[in-house]
């Protein structure tokens, strides 16, 4: 299935724009909001990374094989895989849940059919049943598809220039996929950064975990729809966002107009370096060249702002506490036991 992305800012206006602005400087972090110290913290279970050393030994190599092959020829394969993880994990756990398919027909509604999960990319979905396909020929009934997601977006996260890190296994798929469950677990685009504190912190997840895991926008695109707000009607104003750089909004509005615009449009969220995981995204928020809302909120709120800055300096820090972020996302509420089984089809629950 092919998908067509329009890259409409362009690398003329992102060199100039590379060339004209400045980062700054450090401090101090909190963490958690009042109202989250009363909820009940995700349940973590034990994962090892040699779960399946007598089973599928070859696990990790075949998963490398199939990802090596798809960022070559589909590089939209690795952005769109890591968001699809981070979809899964935070809706019930990393449990393979968002990969079911819609029954046609069904009034139940499953994770993939709302709103916040229409557009994630089928390069991500193509990549997970093709990652099973050639796992399930060698060790057929085995390797979980929650463990397939984690260990492929770790693989595009170092296809594309991130830190490799060791993945953890032994999770279960989910026995369902609940669309209700989907609203209240995952960030708005209008999210402020109480919400994201509040709802990471839900997570077992620290404010220097927000700051790390929002770091995988290094190499995100984001559609119109998910920022035009701050293009035109920013909170009400009638007005673009004052704090957006003047040229990256013009940018922009050339390419997303309010109205009649193309709805295939896309743009990075990193405007200097949108195809290398790095830490210039973090310097972008310093310079006012965030894209979306929720991620220059980030610089602005001092909470966070010193986060931002120490990561948007130093490239190792932020791999290091990247890598922490991902092994501690990996392990929410994952299922073991009966609660869980190994499909066979990514899609499609046992028995369906």
């Amino acid at each position: 299935m092919e998908r067509k992305f329009i890259y409409s800012l362009s690398l003329l206006f992102l060199s100039s724009l590379v060339l004209s602005l400045v980062p700054i400087v450090q401090g101090l972090l909190v963490g958690t909001n009042a109202n989250a110290t009363n909820r009940k913290l995700p349940v973590h279970h034990d994962l090892s990374l040699d779960f399946y050393s007598k089973t599928c030994p070859q696990v990790d190599q075949i998963v490398s094989s199939v990802t090596a092959n798809q960022y070559r020829d589909s590089p939209a394969s690795g952005p769109a895989t890591i968001r699809l993880f981070f979809h899964d994990c935070f809706v019930e756990g990393c449990d393979a849940s968002i990969l079911i398919a819609p029954t046609p027909g069904s009034m139940n509604k499953v994770e993939r059919e709302m709103p916040e999960n229409i557009n994630l990319a089928p390069e991500a979905f193509e990549t997970i049943n093709m990652v099973k396909a050639a796992i399930e020929s060698k060790c057929p009934g085995v390797v979980s598809c929650a463990d397939i997601l984690a260990i492929s977006a770790r693989d595009f996260v170092h296809l594309a220039g991130g830190p490799y890190y060791p993945v953890k296994k032994g999770r279960k798929d989910s026995k369902v996929s609940l669309a209700f469950k989907v609203r209240r677990n995952l960030p708005r685009t209008n999210a402020t950064v109480d919400d994201l504190l509040r709802l990471f912190s839900s997570k077992g997840l620290t404010a220097r975990d927000l700051i790390a895991l929002i770091g995988a926008h290094t190499i995100g695109f984001s559609h119109c729809d998910q920022f035009s707000s701050r293009l035109y009607d920013f909170r009400g104003t009638k007005h673009p966002d004052p704090v957006m750089d003047a040229r990256l909004l013009k940018a922009l509005q050339m390419s997303c107009p309010q109205s009649g615009g193309n709805t295939d449009v896309v743009a990075p969220c990193d405007v200097k370096t949108p195809f290398e995981f790095d830490h210039v995204y973090f310097g972008n928020l310093e310079s006012n060249l965030g894209l979306l809302a929720t991620d220059q909120a980030l610089f602005l709120d001092p909470r966070t702002r010193p986060l931002v800055q120490e990561m948007g300096r130093d490239k190792g820090k932020f791999f290091e506490a990247f890598t922490i972020g991902m092994e501690k996302m990996g392990a929410i509420r994952i299922k073991k036991g009966k609660k869980g089984e190994i499909r066979r089809d990514c899609s499609r629950h046992l028995g369906s």
